[in-house]
């Protein structure tokens, strides 16, 4: 079976963050026998030469200088922070269809399609010349669902489309997988991100939360945008240290950097807030050992997007780490309160710090619920099983596409 996914990004370079979910699947799909590659558009002209092993397409569609409509953050972020982009949008849809129709004649069997919104174009361009043979999945993660209900409803006839006009719809949780079904009511399979599972046993533990007088290390990972809800931890943090002394490891990069300094220095707890911007996987791995708490205080944002499902929590999970999150979007479908990790209402500052003093004061507790965490993401979020519920997904779309052909 000849794959290609259709994504708005992909490494760069060795170590480039982005989509590590997207790299492990379609390596995972290969080593599986599947021919997958990949389609994404150009940066600054490049890659030269690809850091994975994976074939990838890569398409250009402006000059060098200007090729930086994505990859650094998402398209919409690039045009609401810097609106000339906008102007490139037109040329990026013409040569990713351009491209898209070129490999249909080559012959796919299927185009898994991430973020159908704009990405569908590409998936139909490759149908239509592939005379109508290649199948179309459309996978949705939420975010471009949010655009369209709250900031572009005049796109919703577009979004209608790309829902119908799929051979299969899937989507990254069941809050999303419900959002879908609201504009087109149509089957739509759930299938999460996998979650890397690192063996816990002999894995370090910090001896914080048994040592009531030691201060309890809290770590978020992420992308440091509105929606991640940091300053919000960040505030929580300057009132859980009136109780017990505490301090937060904040490992990535983005735009809402300042807000985050400006609000530690506000609420007096900026010695206690340590921000490591982008780490390698090797140092990512020890800032997990090395917590006491991992913290996903997601909010809904201005555009009405939140967590589409937070794979970080699964990280955490994985590592055996006591996890606590906002009551939000995916997050659901990750953390039951109390039994996998705990829940606090999204934005409420005290309330988070109350639910932290809460897992700090009780060590065994936590770590109970700590290794019924990792239990379930062994179980509900392999790669074993998220392989095996994609490829039925392509083995439906495939017979939909079969379907309409005869």
């Amino acid at each position: 079976m000849r794959v290609v996914h259709v994504a708005t990004a992909f490494p760069r370079h060795d170590g480039d963050p982005i989509t590590p979910w997207l790299v492990e699947l379609v390596r995972r799909q290969r080593q599986a026998g599947i021919d997958a590659s990949v389609l994404a558009p150009s940066y600054r002209g490049g890659p030269r030469v690809e850091p994975t092993e994976i074939p990838v397409h890569r398409f250009r569609y402006a000059p060098r200088w200007l090729e930086t409509l994505t990859h650094d953050e998402s398209v919409p972020d690039r045009i609401r922070h810097r609106p000339g982009f906008s102007t490139l949008v037109p040329a990026y849809l013409a040569a990713g269809r351009r491209a898209a129709a070129a490999l249909g004649r080559e012959g796919v069997d299927l185009a898994h399609v991430h973020w159908p919104m704009p990405h569908a174009l590409f998936g139909a361009a490759m149908r239509r010349s592939s005379g109508g043979r290649t199948a179309v999945l459309s996978s949705f993660y939420s975010v471009e669902l949010n655009w369209v209900n709250h900031r572009m409803p005049w796109l919703r006839p577009f979004l209608e489309w790309t829902i119908r006009s799929a051979d299969g719809v899937t989507a990254i949780s069941t809050p999303t997988a419900d959002a879908v079904r609201r504009v087109v009511d149509r089957p739509v399979t759930v299938i999460p991100y996998a979650a890397p599972l690192p063996d816990a046993r002999g894995r370090p533990r910090r001896p914080a939360l048994d040592d009531p007088k030691a201060p309890v290390r809290l770590l978020f990972v992420g992308r440091l945008v509105e929606r991640k809800g940091v300053e919000v931890l960040v505030r929580a943090l300057a009132r859980l240290r009136h109780r017990r002394e505490a301090e937060l490891v904040i490992v990535g990069t983005g735009s809402r950097e300042g807000n985050i300094t400006r609000t530690a220095a506000i609420e007096g707890v900026t010695e206690q807030v340590h921000l490591r911007g982008f780490v390698d996987s090797d140092q990512l791995a020890r800032e997990y050992d090395e917590c006491d708490i991992f913290v996903l205080p997601a909010i809904v944002d201005a555009r009405g997007d939140t967590e589409g499902l937070g794979v970080v929590l699964l990280e955490a999970m994985a590592c055996e780490r006591p996890v606590v999150a906002s009551r939000a979007g995916g997050i659901l479908d990750v953390v039951q309160h109390g039994v996998t990790g705990w829940l606090a209402d999204p934005g409420d500052a005290e309330v988070l710090a109350d639910v932290l003093e809460s897992v700090a004061a009780d060590p065994d507790r936590a770590r109970e619920v700590a290794a019924q965490g990792r239990e379930v993401a062994a179980r509900r979020f392999s790669w074993d099983r998220i392989l095996a519920q994609t490829e039925k997904a392509y083995e439906s779309a495939l017979e939909a596409r079969s379907g309409t052909r005869t």
